[in-house]
């Protein structure tokens, strides 16, 4: 009995932790990716403005990418 209510417990905290999870490298991909575009507006062409362009927009894809589909793929069980 008290297995179960710890087994219970435990998974429903587990999966606020993947939620919020989720939710932070969210909000970290599209900040990533806002930044991109704001040095893609305001700096001219040169290679190292280029390299920050791709990483950052590369980094805030994956980031945004996967916190949506962490976010969508955990079950919320109440």
């Amino acid at each position: 009995m008290y297995t179960s209510l710890f087994t219970t417990h435990y998974k429903y905290y587990f999966m606020n932790i993947k939620r919020i999870f989720g939710a932070v490298l969210t909000v970290l991909g599209i900040g990533a990716l806002l930044y991109a575009a704001i040095m893609f507006v305001n700096t001219a062409a040169g290679p190292t403005n280029v390299k920050i362009l791709i990483t950052f927009g590369i980094l805030g894809l994956i980031f945004f990418v996967s916190g949506v589909s962490l976010v969508r793929t955990t079950k919320d069980e109440s």
